[in-house]
């Protein structure tokens, strides 16, 4: 059986820290991280979204890196400065300017750190916008001064976190502008001898993995939308790990997830050092469109 897949390049930076204690570990890592991709300057770069909840409230944070790697500019909204919930960030990078604009003081939120409706977020660079997520786009566009159309930002993968004890929820978009789609990954792994798993989209069952204790890790091959979805799954850590651990799951959607098979395994140790990088192969415009990718954590309650 191949190694499951943990990052997307060969520069993979760790994008979750484990912890000794339960709740230590489910505040931490209780964050949702979007990662999109845009020209600037006639050049790929990768913009990461990350909404963040803990003790201290919820908190956003937004990254711009150049296809080498390179950080160009970040900006945190920590959760004790989080309740003014509007503001604007300007920033200077090698003479060109970078804006940031938001407004959460009427968004909603659920159970995640991440909004629901009610919001806007918009990057902007020499005057030109580059990205807008939320549904308050006329408001936002407004505030920027700047005409109602698409952003260039594509939306290439996701990174979020769930806490069940036998189903866990997540939505994903498989693919530009297509159906928001429900996916809900059951498996029972307390007082069961042979634990099962299954998948839905949309209530539908699209995969089902028996005699788990033999199949922890794993890939198959779904239909979503017409098009085909890799599935890699792990959940060692769910049998045969401590009570704090999690299993990992990710949806591919791309013609050639082979190409995504890369720098190294997930550890039985340690599952929380699942990689991704913002990596020079985004230069490749033969690697564009490779697809959507999901990848969630999946914690277990007590």
């Amino acid at each position: 059986m191949r190694d499951f897949p943990s990052c997307f390049g060969e520069n993979g930076v760790q994008v979750a820290d484990s912890s000794s204690s339960s709740s230590t570990a489910r505040t931490a890592q209780n964050l949702v991280t979007c990662l999109y991709q845009c020209r600037l300057r006639g050049k790929w770069c990768l913009i990461t979204i990350t909404w963040t909840k803990n003790l201290m409230g919820q908190g956003l944070s937004v990254g711009i890196d150049d296809s080498s790697n390179q950080c160009l500019c970040k900006v945190d909204i920590k959760p004790w400065l989080f309740s003014k919930r509007k503001g604007c960030k300007n920033l200077e990078v090698d003479s060109s300017k970078i804006d940031m604009y938001w407004d959460l003081s009427s968004a909603k939120f659920g159970s995640g750190p991440e909004p629901l409706e009610g919001f806007y977020l918009a990057v902007v660079f020499n005057q030109e916008l580059v990205l807008l997520l939320g549904d308050l786009k006329k408001e936002a566009c407004k505030k920027i001064n700047c005409p109602l159309g698409p952003s260039s930002a594509i939306f290439i993968a996701k990174r979020e976190h769930l806490f069940g004890k036998k189903l866990y929820y997540a939505k994903a978009q498989f693919c530009d502008k297509g159906q928001i789609h429900n996916i809900m990954i059951e498996c029972d792994t307390v007082g069961v001898s042979d634990p099962c798993l299954l998948i839905r989209i949309d209530s539908k069952m699209v995969m089902q993995v028996k005699r788990l204790q033999w199949k922890f890790r794993g890939n198959n091959t779904i239909l979503v939308d017409g098009l085909p979805v890799e599935v890699f799954w792990d959940v060692h850590n769910w049998l045969f790990g401590n009570a704090i651990g999690n299993a990992v799951f990710m949806f591919q959607s791309c013609l050639s997830a082979e190409k995504l098979w890369a720098c190294q395994s997930i550890s039985s140790s340690d599952p929380s050092s699942l990689n991704w990088s913002c990596s020079e192969k985004f230069r490749d415009t033969q690697l564009q469109g490779l697809g959507f990718s999901l990848i969630l954590y999946a914690w277990k309650n007590e």
